[in-house]
């Protein structure tokens, strides 16, 4: 099995190569409402059993959240329910914003 984490680096390099990647943010509507990554689709954990069945089907899944502990938990999830490509962006948007785009606001 692959690594778990995904560096912010690694994920810029990735889209900018156009590889078919879908970023979930794992996180409430409310901090999605602060700040969010270009293209994610906002399915917070707590909803995200309920909402496997919309998720595309993708070359590799990416969740992020704050800090990247939710979406940790949400890329071990999916990769038991069978995405076995599901990984978690390493410190979440706010290590984004630190490194890829200063323009995401930090909270």
């Amino acid at each position: 099995m692959d690594e778990l984490e995904i560096t912010p680096a690694d994920v810029k390099a990735r889209l900018e190569r156009g590889e078919k990647l879908h970023l979930i943010d794992v996180r409430e509507p409310w901090e999605y409402d602060l700040c969010r990554i270009e293209s994610a689709k906002l399915v917070p954990l707590g909803s995200l059993a309920a909402s496997l069945q919309t998720l595309p089907d993708a070359d590799e899944v990416i969740c992020y959240c704050h800090h990247g502990m939710r979406s940790l938990d949400a890329a071990a999830w999916l990769r038991f329910q069978g995405i076995t490509k599901a990984k978690s962006l390493a410190g979440g948007i706010e290590r984004w914003s630190l490194e890829i785009d200063p323009k995401v606001p930090r909270y």
